[in-house]
């Protein structure tokens, strides 16, 4: 049997915990597409997130979800700050349910890194790239700190009702998730988004309780998974994406990163998905699996623990993210890139696994393509 293609139960506080039909996991990946900018999903979103469904993936997390109009990455992204959102996502998480996957959504606050251009091929072909002006429909964006690393518009630094907003923000659109269907809500930390911003000393120049050591960087991060997990439902599970490194001296540091995975597990997040960098320049590594190494870092830290870790990154095999289940680097593999080019990402490579057709977790009316 193959590890990937079996089932596997990420623990909740209460019940029986959220059980996977595989340990496939469709990452979230912004797509762009809500053309009319109200945030409210689209059939696009139907069809793009159901079709990964219908290709066998074991949780499918929708893409960043702004929990205010100004936490948006652009102006095209999807949100959940109104009911209007809420009731759009329904329709959603019952497909992906009535086709065998559990719904999850990652809810995010691009921060200083909000108020960007789409990055489709004709915005970037018009050279139409970076922050939105204000002209142009743009919006002022928050920070912990005011900073060009972003090679962005420099963001507000942020009041302590601002912060306080954020979090309830937050909260609001977890209550709405719940609403909507959802089973699994991912707080996105990472790539240099706002929590991410909080936690490294690059964006976060602070000298209040927000800001300086390892304590206050990681407030809010604490805060809004404080806040969020009052409201989730105990019987549903919570995880959390971390940029485990920022690959750079004086940056947010994989030792951090271990550190507050086991603050956010105290506070009743079971899923961690580990991903990396977002802040200014890249110097990190590059090729297959190229931050997988993190995942089984954390992964190591929790020995004898049941948290369930997720890898990602230029993971693009079958063979490739069996191995990282079989070696006990994860518990669970996250596809992006691969998964935007191949839907049936999952289905595919459980039959290059071995999986039997009967088996296959593809849609029963692709059986015939099992073969």
């Amino acid at each position: 049997m193959s590890k990937l293609f079996s089932p596997v139960t990420i623990r909740t506080l209460e019940g029986d915990g959220l059980t996977l039909r595989n340990r496939s996991v469709l990452a979230p990946m912004c797509t762009y597409s809500v053309t009319a900018k109200d945030g409210v999903p689209s059939d696009w979103h139907l069809v793009h997130l159901g079709a990964r469904a219908n290709g066998g993936f074991g949780l499918i997390i929708a893409e960043a979800t702004g929990v205010s109009p100004e936490a948006r990455i652009s102006d095209q992204d999807l949100g959940l700050w109104n009911d209007e959102q809420r009731d759009a996502f329904k329709r959603i998480t019952n497909y992906l349910h009535s086709y065998g996957a559990a719904a999850g959504i990652q809810l995010a606050h691009a921060g200083g890194k909000a108020s960007t251009y789409p990055h489709l091929l004709e915005y970037v072909d018009s050279d139409r790239k970076g922050s939105i002006p204000e002209e142009q429909g743009g919006w002022e964006t928050v920070g912990p700190s005011e900073t060009d690393i972003h090679r962005l518009r420099s963001p507000r630094e942020m009041t302590a009702e601002d912060i306080q907003k954020v979090i309830k923000d937050f909260t609001d659109a977890a209550r709405r998730a719940d609403e909507a269907g959802f089973d699994f809500i991912q707080i996105h930390a990472a790539h240099g988004y706002l929590i991410h911003q909080f936690l490294s000393p690059l964006t976060n120049k602070r000298e209040d309780e927000w800001g300086g050591s390892f304590e206050n960087r990681t407030r809010l991060a604490l805060e809004v998974v404080k806040a969020v997990r009052e409201v989730w439902p105990q019987n549903k599970a919570l995880g959390i994406r971390f940029s485990g490194t920022d690959w750079v001296e004086e940056g947010w540091t994989i030792e951090e990163t271990i550190q507050l995975s086991h603050l956010v597990a105290d506070l009743g997040v079971t899923a961690i998905d580990l991903s990396s960098a977002g802040i200014g320049q890249y110097f990190g590594p590059m090729g297959p699996g190229y931050q997988t190494q993190l995942a089984a870092q954390v992964k190591k830290s929790f020995e004898g623990q049941d948290m369930f870790v997720t890898a990602v990154g230029f993971i693009t095999t079958a063979e490739q993210a069996e191995t990282l289940l079989m070696t006990d680097q994860a518990d669970g593999i996250s596809i992006a890139r691969a998964a935007l080019n191949d839907p049936h990402w999952a289905a595919n490579a459980a039959k290059t696994l071995g999986v039997t057709a009967k088996e296959d977790p593809r849609a029963a009316q692709y059986w015939r393509g099992s073969w």
